[in-house]
């Protein structure tokens, strides 16, 4: 069964630090349940030790209805342990740690992303409390009813655990935390969201009467009933990935009316329907013939967050001021920042090429992330906050640094670089990569006309959200752009020697693949390189927004999907839709779009 883990925004994916040791691992210290998440989803690792000491083992992906997906090769050296998933063509590495009680590492399926699991230690009790079971209630969210589902578990020390499931938005199994019961009272936290149910079970036992809060107050407390069900609502399981036959390379004129024809489904029954408020804005660039087109309420002018496309940016403004003789690829990224921020290590320590290849060991996001209001959470990281938790931390490089991607990594690239150049990031960017590509729709902080022009963002329920604005990690996800702006931006990287004499050193020093990501693909500044097609790509995720970009110097085509959607958890359309024009180009067999 082919099941899909997202590429997606992790908005609280907190790291943490390693605790290896240095003796081998054995097969017994990985045996057993694991639990873990992936971006949007919840994932359950199952791991057995055979007598001989062979390992086998299964994973779930509960949110997708995806049980039992048999895991293969299962490797020990030392301290670290690698598996496969052969029915998702996807592959896990990373080290045991904590002597087994973590299982910390990269997921390789497409875009790689952190996967950190924990061993699954509970035990239930004997005799359930009298809160125990599976609750479900509607709230109106926006006009909108949505249910929410909650299931409630005791261990044998009385203690509670509960999970919040919301079906209608196909997320599911996301961890409760303080979770109190006491007589009749009952509440719990939500981390995630910031949200805390309180409330009253009903002397018969099948209701629980309460009202839902957010930490900020925003939106206003709302009631939440809910009533004790026999079953569970489950997940609704994602298509299994289809394609469909190849046809001719399609030129960039011709594009829009292939696609249209492919979107048909979309159009009539799905993300593209009318009266829906999705937008897409595309660009498509073919041996020099460029097209800019869109579907739904998206018009060609239209300003969309790009999200993590803007670290392609970040690595070619490092790119520049190398070229310019600022700074080296090994410069220290502690020599960038502020006077006894940080202290030197003892041993390796991260620079500036580290921190562009994603190889620097820094987790996902820092852990002194406490944003006042979550639908805007990196607003309020300043560089204070990010210094202090350097400070804590520390620039110390792991002996063998892999791939780990890290919001947090490129935010501090952009931080740093900006230092250097004693200046804010949007200004750095401006000087070094915009203005030099005459890229004069796209920016971090928008003009009133843009701000005109700015679309949007909508939840994965197509609900309105709030756009994100990032200060001390603008480096990892804060430019927007438009369709044309971001074409020509991939125009330039197809053909840098034609670019601005004064970029063109840098775009060329930007695409050298440096290291590895996964089998076949490695990292160049920030592009992800796939070495079989030959095409550098980026994808990006925010509250309300996906994107996807991709360049191929041998075809010398290149495209910029935009869409005012966000990631679900069932993948990303900007994803997908880049990805079937890549294919359409090229003349191969194309996923298919029909699902959407």
């Amino acid at each position: 069964m082919r099941f899909l883990l997202a590429a997606a925004v992790a908005l609280l994916a907190f790291g943490s630090t390693n605790n290896l040791a240095c003796a081998q691992a054995t097969p017994a210290a990985v045996q057993g349940d694991f639990i873990g998440t992936l971006g949007p989803l919840s994932l359950k690792l199952h791991i057995k030790a055979a007598t001989d000491g062979t390992l086998s083992g299964a994973i779930d992906s509960p949110n997708q209805g995806a049980y039992g997906i048999p895991c293969a090769d299962f490797r020990i050296e030392g301290q670290t342990l690698s598996f496969k998933v052969p029915a998702v063509n996807g592959s896990w590495t990373g080290s045991i740690e904590n002597n087994g009680a973590t299982l910390s590492g990269t997921w390789s399926q497409g875009a790689p992303m952190p996967l950190v699991f924990t061993r699954d230690v509970f035990v239930p009790a004997e005799k359930p409390s009298r809160v125990d079971g599976i609750w479900l209630g509607t709230a109106l969210v926006n006009g909108q009813p949505l249910r929410t589902q909650i299931v409630v578990k005791s261990d044998n020390t009385g203690r509670e655990f509960c999970t919040v499931d919301s079906p209608d938005l196909n997320l599911f199994e996301i961890p409760c935390a303080n979770v109190v019961f006491s007589e009749d009272r009952f509440s719990l936290e939500l981390p995630s969201t910031q949200g805390r149910w309180s409330g009253t079970l009903s002397s018969d036992g099948n209701e629980l009467t309460g009202t839902w809060t957010q930490a900020n107050g925003t939106p206003p407390a709302m009631e939440l009933n809910l009533k004790r069900q026999a079953q569970r609502v489950g997940p609704v399981a994602p298509p299994p990935v289809t394609y469909i036959p190849r046809i001719d390379p399609v030129s960039a004129a011709d594009m829009e009316s292939v696609l249209r024809r492919d979107l048909a489904k979309t159009f009539s029954a799905g993300l593209l329907v009318s009266g829906k408020p999705t937008g897409v804005a595309v660009g498509v660039v073919r041996n020099g013939e460029r097209r800019i087109f869109t579907f739904g309420t998206a018009k060609a002018d239209a300003v969309f967050e790009i999200g993590s496309i803007t670290k392609t940016f970040t690595g070619l403004m490092l790119a520049q001021m190398i070229e310019q003789g600022n700074v080296q690829p090994e410069t220290p990224v502690r020599e960038l920042l502020p006077k006894d921020t940080v202290a030197k290590p003892q041993g390796a320590e991260i620079n500036l090429l580290d921190l562009v290849t994603q190889h620097s060991g820094l987790p996902r996001l820092p852990d002194n992330m406490k944003p006042a209001d979550p639908n805007n959470p990196y607003a309020d990281y300043r560089a204070e906050n990010l210094y202090q938790f350097l400070g804590k931390h520390g620039v110390a490089k792991p002996d063998k640094p892999a791939f780990l991607y890290s919001n947090l990594g490129f935010g501090l690239l952009g931080q740093a670089l900006a230092n250097r150049a004693d200046t804010r990031y949007p200004e750095l960017l401006k000087r070094l990569v915009l203005d030099p590509l005459k890229l004069s729709d796209t920016a971090v902080e928008l003009s009133p006309d843009q701000q005109r022009r700015f679309i949007a963002g909508h939840s994965a329920a197509l609900q309105p959200v709030h756009s994100w604005e990032l200060d001390s990690l603008a480096g990892a996800g804060a430019i927007r752009s438009t369709a044309d702006d971001m074409l020509k931006y991939l125009e330039a990287n197809l053909a840098p020697k034609r670019a601005d004499g004064s970029i063109s050193g840098a775009l060329a020093r930007s695409h050298k693949p440096l290291a590895n990501v996964a089998p076949d693909k490695r990292i160049a500044y920030a592009w992800v390189y796939e070495t079989k097609s030959g095409s550098y790509w980026h994808n990006g995720g925010t509250g309300g927004f996906s994107s996807y970009a991709f360049f191929n110097p041998k075809g010398n085509y290149a495209a910029i999907v935009l869409v005012n959607v966000a990631v679900s958890g069932r993948g990303s359309f900007a994803d997908q839709l880049g990805q079937h024009i890549a294919e359409r180009f090229a003349g191969k067999p194309a996923v298919s779009l029909e699902n959407w």
